[in-house]
């Protein structure tokens, strides 16, 4: 029997996925409530299922009043590369119950005896769908890289984060495609909330990543980043990754890295993914041949962005500072967005960017979906006060503006 509304998808406590299509299902999109026919796709290859413990699923009661499932336990997905979330599993919490990882929690519901999720596709690349490696292949590819500079801590620790983390620009460096991985800083000027690799005490949950703990010198990166550039087609190397802090924070040896780099080659694109903290040292970088930079966001408006980076001596002025100055020099600019339903398509946040993105070229807003326990986030940065525009209206206002939406960084 066909449906016209989002049944409930819900988990028992083995993880188990069961449908009940006589009940409503509720999502969260900074207000509760019911998901539009048009937010809803087709669970996508690669979407994987996560039950979330101690949380009571939100339906509809008869009356049209949001309830609790109190016998089910919600149930999220988390999305493939290439898709950016629209709305937030809605769930009521038990007492006791534990934070949520960090991951991207996304709202889920059956339609016609399928998953379906809030999602829309975004972008499209074959290197950052995930890789099936053959028993061996990865260990294989990672030995003969090392052997060709055994004593290169970068490679050492790309060939981790390769293996345990599974982190595709880290493999990439192995596998001679794409964007490749540059580890340089392991201090950072910011206390995110949803930091990959480092956490406060307290924050309930350890840390999904180590940060490195060593400083690669210019010479060990340039090593790294010439074999990449000399042999791979429109390759990419990118200081910054998630298993280190902020890369600006060791401007020296990025300089003289680069400077090495470009007096070997000019092939291929030297990139940098930062928190843009810092423009004076970013402006060195680019004096030195940096040739594009993804600045990454939560938020354009100050508040929201302080709420969340926890800023040490700068603020979300010296972010966008860094933004225009690598715009105005003619660099390829990207703007690395972390989004969550309900603070990114609020009303004040789809107006300050509207604001910046009609004063500042920029070539790409990268979504990135915020990996927080949504609870959590909400609680630091505040719920909306009026119903959202939505996360699609949110993403239309950006392309609006001429900017091109995706997920990755594309060689060009």
């Amino acid at each position: 029997m066909r449906t016209n509304h989002a049944g409930l998808a819900y988990a028992d406590a083995a993880g188990h996925v069961f449908f009940d299509e006589g009940s409503i299902a509720l999502a969260d999109g900074g207000f509760v409530r019911a998901p539009l026919p048009e937010e809803l796709i087709p669970a996508p290859p690669g979407t994987v299922n996560a039950l979330l413990p101690g949380r009571m699923p939100l339906v509809a009661g008869r009356d049209g009043a949001a309830r609790a499932a109190t016998r089910r336990t919600a149930l999220a997905v988390f999305l493939p590369a290439g898709y950016t979330r629209l709305l937030l599993p809605a769930y009521r919490v038990r007492a006791g119950a534990p934070v949520l990882p960090l991951f991207g929690y996304t709202f889920a519901c059956a339609v016609d005896d399928q998953l379906h999720v809030a999602a829309m596709r975004t972008d499209s690349s074959e290197d950052w769908r995930p890789r099936y490696f053959a028993e061996g292949e990865l260990e294989t590819a990672i030995s003969v890289r090392r052997a060709e500079d055994p004593a290169n801590r970068v490679l050492a620790q790309v060939a981790l984060c390769a293996r345990e983390y599974g982190c595709f620009t880290a493999q990439n460096v192995f596998l001679r495609r794409g964007e490749a991985a540059l580890p340089v800083s392991p201090a950072c000027n910011a206390r995110c909330l949803g930091c990959i690799s480092e956490l406060d005490d307290d924050a309930g949950i350890p840390s999904p990543q180590t940060r490195i703990t060593y400083e690669a010198t210019a010479d060990e990166l340039a090593r790294v980043a010439l074999a990449h550039l000399e042999r791979v087609p429109d390759a990419i190397v990118s200081f910054g990754q998630g298993c280190e802090g902020e890369p600006l924070l060791r401007v020296t040896a990025i300089l003289r890295a680069i400077e090495q780099i470009r007096a070997a080659t000019s092939a291929g694109t030297i990139n940098i993914n930062t928190n843009g903290s810092l423009p004076k040292s970013l402006g060195r970088l680019i004096d030195a041949g940096l040739d594009a930079a993804r600045i990454s966001l939560n938020s354009f408006q100050p508040s929201v962005y302080a709420a969340y980076y926890r800023p040490a001596g700068y603020a979300l002025d010296d972010v966008l500072e860094s933004a225009r100055l690598a715009s105005a020099a003619g660099l390829r600019v990207s703007l690395n967005y972390l989004t969550h339903p309900g603070v990114t398509d609020s009303r004040p946040e789809v107006e300050a960017a509207d604001r910046f993105l009609s004063e500042t070229r920029v070539d790409m807003v990268q979504t990135r979906t915020l990996n927080i326990d949504p609870l959590r986030y909400f609680e630091a940065v505040g719920r909306p006060l009026e119903p959202p525009l939505g996360m699609r209206e949110a993403l239309a206002r950006i392309t609006s503006a001429g900017v091109q939406l995706g997920n990755f960084t594309h060689a060009h």
